[in-house]
């Protein structure tokens, strides 16, 4: 990997990001008297109080956009940990942010499906339009961008989420229309999932709490409407077809292999081939699909070996012991 440990690139690539918590702004607000309060609440769900440090950090970012110093303080403080604890585990998480975050994160999907399809396309556009890179806010503040390795919605691809809700199959028009309107202050309905709130919102909600101080929007936001078409597709068709999946087998339904033929587990040895050989020949004869003849043949003892097993001269491996090879270093015995 070229980029450095730290980077914004590094952090793409890895997922992982190892750069320092950054100070506060001078503009930022401090933690209420009530962060301190409902973080003891979220200690007190937890039979052992340091498992509450990934809800309390998301706590400190629903008050300050971001895990501050002040945030790490609170949590190392109320848990008995030192900060060392603390940012470890806030810097080993992507959804814990290390800098303020805009008023929503928008997170594009650049994972292999979603890239083949125009997802990588999308990040260039969006990040032309914000003048932002991977991780970083837009000056008015409105808008943090980032580029996810999978946001776990292949059948919706490409896809954008903001602020965790999902806005699927996007191309690069409706995914520029959707930030410019965000930027507008609008707040477009998702494709499925809660209404939009903002980033303090949802972070409020991963942390075990309402975002919604109305109980008719709490109940709205889970109510929802949602649409599952691509993920339905397969079942609706298995339907029309009149297709179903095996039946699962029950508590005490006997193994497979005790419903075969005793010829296929206990072979005979009369024909000239070794039992296992023999045994081999008669589970590829007895599978009923393409598919477990195909498993059972590739499991004979004769099937070839598949490529890569071997090196190009054929041979399997080698008989040199390790360490002994030229060019190897601590692993056998030194020469002068």
């Amino acid at each position: 990997m070229s980029a450095l440990p730290g980077s914004a690139e590094g952090t793409a690539v890895t997922g992982l990001d190892s750069s320092p918590v950054q100070p506060a702004p001078v503009d930022l607000p401090p933690l209420p008297d009530q962060a301190r309060l409902e973080a003891r609440e979220i200690i007190a769900r937890y039979p052992q109080p340091r498992s509450a440090l990934l809800p309390m950090l998301h706590l400190v970012q629903s008050y300050q956009g971001y895990v501050s110093p002040e945030g790490v303080a609170l949590c190392a403080e109320e848990l008995g940990l030192t900060k060392a604890e603390v940012g470890a585990v806030a810097t080993f998480y992507t959804m814990y942010k290390r800098r303020p975050t805009g008023r929503h994160l928008v997170s594009v999907c650049t994972n292999t499906l979603c890239s083949v399809l125009g997802g990588q396309r999308i990040m260039d556009a969006l990040s032309a339009d914000l003048g932002v890179h991977h991780d970083e806010t837009a000056a008015d503040g409105s808008i943090t961008l980032e580029h996810a390795e999978c946001l776990a919605a292949c059948d919706y691809a490409p896809v954008v989420t903001v602020d965790y809700e999902f806005y699927d199959q996007q191309d690069v028009a409706s995914a520029r229309e959707l930030v410019a309107a965000l930027r507008r202050g609008d707040k477009p309905s998702p494709t499925r999932g809660a209404p939009l709130t903002d980033f303090r919102g949802v972070s409020r909600q991963l942390a075990g709490f309402s975002q919604y101080e109305d109980p008719y929007d709490m109940a709205a936001a889970i109510d929802a409407p949602s649409s599952l078409g691509p993920t339905l597709a397969g079942l609706r068709l298995a339907e029309e077809r009149g297709e179903a999946a095996p039946p699962m087998p029950t508590p005490g339904t006997p193994a497979r292999d005790a419903q075969e033929p005793r010829d296929t587990v206990a072979p005979s040895g009369r024909t000239g081939q070794t039992p296992g050989q023999e045994a081999a020949d008669a589970r590829v004869a007895a599978a009923d699909t393409p598919a477990e003849e195909a498993g059972a043949a590739g499991s004979h003892p004769d099937a070839p070996e598949p490529a890569g097993r071997r090196l190009p001269d054929g041979r399997a491996g080698t008989d040199t012991p390790a360490g002994s090879e030229p060019g190897t270093s601590g692993q056998g015995p030194g020469k002068a």
